[in-house]
């Protein structure tokens, strides 16, 4: 059979002829992305020997944070919010965060400092029930938009949102706060980095016990640390995880230190909290101050 050969000048029209009949939602789909996110899943520890490099970025120097409450109707405890910066304020110089100074990566460069630059209440309505992933994207996209906040390795976007708003990853509804995850971190575009924080005391996300601040923001405050530490070590999902994929809070889920008569593990500045360990290469274990 013979080949039939398209000259190279009628290319440019053949596509521009092909493209003219795919309707315009199929490429409107490609934004915002799927990267699958990490989530953190409410299981045991997960095993799996010390984490491995695999060649992607860490967040090098000092990460810096923005927190997003997207409240609509101020659906949270009073001081919810406030606790939540206060453990941004006072986690910055802790021996957890210590922790991650182990983490490099290519060329030198590691994790040493956070802080939290700003924060933004949102009461827009949320635009479906469940929230879906895609949701959550275009809510970082639009505070970024309101408060000219830009993206970049160094910059990472926590979403809270309110009491017993659902979230599932996509319309299947298979991965939710309500039936799989407690929360997530993921990125999209090339560098946007974001975690994605339900409600903790709404969806089983609770250690037991008596609550250092006797506040919903203590559960959440638990969660935020676990993927405050993974998103500075593994902020492309291509850096530190085990041979299984897990990270640096994801084996030492739900494992926390001697807890105080009030319920803390950890003091800070004066101000009690209670927060997973996190994995240190350097003892093979599950630390609150490393390495």
């Amino acid at each position: 059979m013979r080949k039939l050969i398209v000259p190279l000048v009628l290319v440019p029209m053949l596509l521009l002829a092909v493209s003219a009949l795919i309707p315009g939602s199929a490429f409107a789909a490609a934004h915002p992305q799927h990267h699958p996110p990490h989530f953190f899943v409410r299981n045991s520890p997960a095993a799996g020997g010390n984490l491995r490099y695999y060649g992607g970025p860490v967040m090098t120097g000092t990460a810096n944070v923005y927190a997003i409450f997207w409240e609509p109707g101020n659906n949270v405890e009073s001081g919810y919010n406030s606790l939540i910066q206060r453990y941004f304020g006072d986690v910055n110089g802790t021996g957890l965060y210590h922790n991650n100074t182990q983490y490099t990566q290519s060329g030198g460069g590691y994790p040493s400092a956070e802080h939290l630059v700003a924060s933004w209440v949102d009461t827009r309505s949320y635009v479906e029930t469940p929230l879906l992933d895609s949701d959550i994207q275009n809510e970082v996209s639009h505070a970024q938009s309101v408060n000219g906040w830009s993206s970049s390795i160094h910059n990472v976007f926590f979403v809270f949102l309110g009491r017993n708003e659902n979230l599932c990853f996509d319309s299947s509804y298979s991965q939710c706060a309500s039936n799989y995850f407690c929360a997530y971190h993921s990125y999209f575009g090339s560098n946007t980095i974001y975690a994605a924080m339900p409600y903790a005391a709404s969806f089983s996300c609770n250690p037991g016990g008596p609550l250092p601040n006797n506040n919903d923001a203590d559960l959440t405050i638990n969660v935020t640390s676990h993927e405050q530490m993974e998103a500075a070590t593994d902020p492309l999902l291509n850096a530190w995880y085990d041979l299984y994929g897990n990270e640096i809070g994801d084996k030492c889920a739900w494992i926390f230190g001697t807890r105080s008569s009030n319920g803390g593990d950890v003091t800070w500045n004066g101000d009690s909290y209670l927060v997973q360990k996190e994995w240190d290469n350097r003892v093979s274990g599950c630390v609150l101050s490393g390495p």
